[in-house]
Formats: structure tokens, sequence, C-alpha cells
């Protein structure tokens, strides 16, 4: 089926340096990166910012490999219409450097060697949300949503929002309603994330029909759904403080003026829907926001941060107590 249109493409690898780069492409580690950050986030907020470092650089590991396997099954079901967008034309599989049957095999390598890494070093909790984590990717969003529904990647954005649940798994051997919160954490940014950059890159996503948002209804109401979604966020952001009580004032700041931030950009957006340089000014802040509130976690649950919360809280009640006392007395 797809032979016919790969002839023109160059098929050969010159040395084994090229050999291992179109494997490296084919697994888009650029997506892997951010969803290890979130994966450090969740283990660290676990381990109340005490992680074993074994534990921690086995299950990224474990959890790169996870999403290399299901990136790679994705470029393989989608080398259809990789070739035919001028974006992803030149990815390993459509232009032939790669043989499809080559590509399977090496996406269920991964897959076996990051379920028996989860296995023996953390548990078998966290080694199944790995591979349910794949399987949500291909089968839900990939095969069934992807060409399917302009909701694709609201319900294909659980797949994202597993890694944090690998990583709580990893840590307790189980899944606390913190890990809960995590998981809705990453899967109501997933939307605000991706539509804007769907709005950047909606003519080719037009070209091979492929039913997202913005191709489906326009700009305005995907515009005012980035909104909606953002808005979701903030507060679901914050029950890590409140009810949870699993983290802090300094996440409580981090997660506030980010998401003040976050909510300015889609505000933005939803004044200007056609400028697709503001949908690009999310797309990009979206994965800092990401990035950074990860970063507020992790500082947030260090043994020497509750140290230095406690302090400064335990000096600034023996001051309002002095001050309370002093008026009292006056």
């Amino acid at each position: 089926m797809h032979e016919t249109v790969w002839n023109d493409a160059p098929r050969h690898h010159q040395n084994v340096w090229q050999v291992i780069q179109s494997y490296w492409q084919l697994t888009k580690p650029r997506i892997i990166i951010l969803l290890l950050i979130t994966t450090a986030g969740s283990m660290w907020i676990a381990a109340e910012g005490k992680v074993d470092p074994l534990l921690l650089l086995v299950t990224l590991l474990s959890g790169a490999l996870a999403a290399a396997s299901a990136n790679t099954i994705n470029c393989l079901y989608d080398r259809d219409i990789d070739y035919e967008m001028e974006r992803t034309r030149h990815r390993p599989l459509p232009s032939g450097r790669i043989q499809p049957r080559d590509a399977l095999l090496f996406a269920i390598a991964l897959a076996v060697l990051s379920f028996t890494l989860l296995t023996v070093f953390a548990n078998l909790l966290s080694a199944l949300l790995a591979m349910s984590g794949i399987v949500t990717y291909v089968v839900v969003y990939t095969h069934w949503l992807k060409r399917h529904s302009t909701q694709n990647i609201v319900i294909g954005g659980a797949a994202g929002a597993i890694p944090p649940l690998v990583g709580w798994a990893a840590v307790t051997g189980e899944l606390s309603w913190a890990a809960w919160v995590f998981f809705a954490i990453v899967f109501f940014w997933t939307p605000p994330h991706f539509w804007a950059l769907a709005m950047m890159i909606r003519e080719d996503y037009a070209k091979v029909k492929v039913p997202m948002l913005p191709v489906i209804v326009g700009d305005a109401p995907t515009a005012r759904q980035i909104w909606i979604y953002t808005l979701l966020l903030i507060p679901v952001t914050l029950l890590l403080v409140y009810p949870l009580h699993v983290m802090g004032a300094v996440y409580t700041a981090v997660a506030l003026l980010l998401g003040g931030v976050f909510v300015a950009k889609a505000w933005s957006l939803l004044q200007s829907p056609s400028d697709h340089q503001l949908a690009r000014s999310l797309f990009k802040y979206s994965i800092l926001y990401m990035m950074l509130l990860c970063a507020g976690m992790a500082v947030d649950s260090l043994p020497i941060t509750h140290q230095l919360t406690g302090a400064l809280t335990e000096n600034l009640n023996s001051l309002v107590s002095t001050l309370t006392v002093g008026l009292s007395g006056g």
C-alpha cells in the first residue's frame, strides 16, 4: 500500500550512526522529556523529597522506553498520513529508511525491556501502568480517536497523564488521591497544550483529514475550549495543597504564578483566535509551565524546604503573638 509513494525517497543508511539516528527519531525523544519530568515530579512528592537515586534512574529509563515504544507504534500506524504532510514526510518510516517490520520489532523490544526493568527494580503495579500507557496511546488515541473524533486529544490525553501514576506507584506500590490529582493536572493541561499546536499547523491536519478541533470548528471555538480547560486546570493544581495537604507554600506560590500567566495567554488567544503567533506563544509556554510546575513540586517536597517554611511560619506566629500582646497591653 505504501511502497508506491516511497520509491522516490532515500532508502539507504550510509553508516551505523545514521541507522541509530533513524531509530532515535522513531521514538520522538522531544515528547518523552516532558513525560519524564512529570514522572520525576510525581516520584519526588511520593517520596517526600527523599527519592532513592537508583529507583529514580530506573523508573525514568523505563518510562522513556515505554514512551519510545508507544511513539514508535504511533509512527508505524501513521506512516501513510506522515508521508502526506511536509512536516513529517522525512520521518524514518514514510521516507523508507526503516521498514515497518523492523519498527514493530523495535517497539516490542522497548516495551518488554521497560516492563522487565520496572517489575524487577520497582514493582508490578508500576510496570502494568507503563504498559497501560502504551495501550491507551496506541489503541485509544492513535487507532480509535485520532482520525475519527475532535475529542481525540481530550480522551487520548489520558495516555500522557499516566507517567505520574507510574512514578507514584514505583515509589509507594499504590496509587493515592494525590497521584490521581497529578493525573488530572496533566489531563486538563493537554488540550490547551495540543490545541494551541493544532491551531498553528491546522492546514497539515486538514490535508490528511485528521479531525483536530481547529480543522472542524475553526480557531475561535478552539480558543474558547483552550480558555475553559486552562481555567479548569488552575483549581485542579491547587487540590494538592487543599484538601490533600501534600504540597505547601512554595508550590502554592509557583502554581498560582504559573497559572496566572497561563490564563493571561489563553485570554489573549481568546481575544484574537486567528493570531497564530499567540497560539505559538501559548504552546511554548505550556511546555515551560509543566516543567516549572514539576520543579515547584520537587522543591516544595524537599526536607530543607519543610524546615525553612516551618521556621518561617513559627517566626511569623511569634511575631504576631508579640504584636497582639503589645497592642492589647497598650
